[in-house]
Formats: structure tokens, sequence, C-alpha cells
């Protein structure tokens, strides 16, 4: 992690990405790849909990969408799949989820936990949580019930991706932190 920073204005992380692998993005989520037509349901899979509303499966076309992010957003009641359609290489940023439960935030542990807005508890993600992770080919990423996240990125006008969320994730279940107004900085990926 390179940092630098011009007089007044916030400074820049610049993050190298790490390739997503199965091992790789193990703390964030799953890597799903290709698998044979007919292989049963098993743990490379993606492990999935929509149990709390009505799955919503679309294609997001996204436009001008930079390698560089300085918030960060985590869904507490849901796990979230994302994939570009057609394989293209894309980028996201991550941090590992930080959502306890109220029984923690009364414990003198250290943590400054904060209220979100949809009413559960969290710790902020720090700058050094913060990593990037650089997906190509035919796979997708299923993202664990809270992992923070900043994307999809990537190098072309426009990207089609296919997001599988909850009908109502954008509104009820949507908390970001704002590195920026909270720690003056803004990530670019050095790819």
């Amino acid at each position: 992690m390179e940092t630098t920073k011009p007089s007044s204005e916030p400074t820049i992380v610049k993050l190298k990405p790490i390739e997503a692998t199965r091992e790789s993005f193990n703390e964030y989520g799953q890597v799903i790849e290709v698998s044979p037509d007919g292989e049963e349901f098993g743990p490379n899979d993606a492990q999935l909990d929509l149990s709390k509303g009505i799955p919503r499966f679309y294609i997001m076309h996204l436009q001008d969408r930079p390698l560089k992010f300085s918030t960060i957003t985590h869904h507490a009641s849901v796990t979230q799949c994302l994939g570009s359609i057609g394989g293209h290489v894309w980028f996201l940023g991550i941090a590992k989820p930080s959502i306890i439960d109220s029984g923690e935030v009364k414990s003198d542990n250290g943590m400054t936990a904060v209220q979100s807005q949809c009413g559960h508890f969290y710790v902020p993600p720090t700058i050094d949580d913060v990593r990037v992770f650089r997906i190509s080919g035919p796979k997708f990423l299923k993202l664990n019930r809270g992992t923070w996240h900043a994307g999809p990125l990537f190098k072309a006008d426009a990207t089609d991706f296919y997001n599988l969320e909850l009908s109502n994730t954008n509104v009820v279940d949507h908390t970001t932190h704002d590195f920026i107004k909270e720690n003056r900085v803004i990530f670019s990926i050095d790819e």
C-alpha cells in the first residue's frame, strides 16, 4: 500500500489488486467458478442467505466506474452475488464484515461501535482493512453477509453485471462508510 497526499486534498492510498481465488477471497465470501452440468450441490457452490426477503436477480448496466473509490458499503441481512457478463476483468474494493451484536456494544473491549440507520451495530472499517480484488474470466463473487464492498470498478466505459441480492437491499439494508468524510482518504487501484 502506497500513500501520497497533495496539499489539502484527501490522501490517495494506492492498492495493488489481488487475484480473486477461492483461497485469497475466503475471508470475504466465495469465488464461484465453472462446474460441470449435473454436479450436485456442494461447498464450491454459492452458500446463499436470501432468507430475509424476496430475492432479486437482475442485470446492472454500469458506466464510468474508474479504478478509485472513497466509500464502501455493506448489507447486514443478505449475501450478495456479483459477476460480469462475458467474464470481463473487474475490480472490487473489500473489507471484512464487522457487524457486531448489541451485547458486544455494551462491553468494554475497545471497539468503536456505530449503529447503522438500518438498526444493526458495526465497527467501521479502517484504512488498513481495505483490499482490492481483481476478478477475471467466467466466475462470480458471493459476498458474505456484512462484507464491505466498493464497486464493481472497471477500465471499460461500461460493463454489464449480474447481481443477486434482495428486492429491497438498497433501500433498507445499505450501510456506507465514507472514507473522505471520516478518514480523508481516497483509494486508487494500482493496476
